[in-house]
């Protein structure tokens, strides 16, 4: 097995335990029993747990950036921006202890708005074009385009944490409807 296969291995193992059971479930000596190797050989890759979760969360980043915006790839701008919001909740939804994880608990290198949201390379920067291109259009008030999106998706966001939470006592498509007319209201508000 090569180097970075393995260190390939060790962060898609423990990815799935994080997806499944959260980031406290996620050990050296768990992740190098998923893959068949000794816990020493994990440190050889991921110098502490902190390191492998930083990969992780690189990792998971990438790939949801990868697949984002594919819901609604045509269309007007506003589909376009609603499309973006419900593969937002696809996410949240779909895999919570990830969603908790790269966006609400604590970590030393988690990005940080405004310097770390500049650069792209993550799914708030597709959002972030889109409202670039709605200010070139007319369609949105020449503003901050970070500070914009930045409206655009916390509301969404903190309902999501609400939901999470078990405080809105909806089912999966009553809540999905609140977050579309809420994201209509606050692309009201922007234009």
């Amino acid at each position: 097995m090569s180097t970075s296969n393995t260190a390939e291995k060790i962060a898609v193992a423990a990815q799935t335990v994080l997806v499944s059971e959260g980031a406290d479930a996620v050990t050296m000596r768990r992740v190098a029993d998923m893959v068949g190797v000794s816990p020493m050989a994990t440190y050889k890759h991921y110098p502490s747990r902190q390191a492998l979760l930083d990969a992780v969360a690189e990792r998971a980043f990438r790939e949801l950036a990868e697949g984002w915006g594919t819901r609604v790839t045509g269309g007007s701008w506003e589909d376009r921006a609603l499309g973006l919001m419900q593969d937002f909740l696809d996410f949240a939804l779909g895999q919570p202890h990830l969603y908790g994880f790269l966006m609400t608990e604590r970590r030393q290198r988690a990005r940080r708005f405004p310097d770390d949201f500049e650069g792209g390379g993550s799914p708030f920067s597709m959002v972030v074009a889109l409202v670039e291109e709605g200010m070139r259009d007319g369609l949105v008030r020449k503003d901050d385009p970070l500070e914009v999106t930045l409206a655009l998706t916390s509301p969404i966001q903190g309902l999501v944490q609400l939901y999470l939470g078990g405080r809105i006592g909806l089912e999966e498509d009553g809540f999905r409807g609140l977050c579309e007319r809420t994201a209509r209201r606050v692309l009201d508000g922007v234009r």
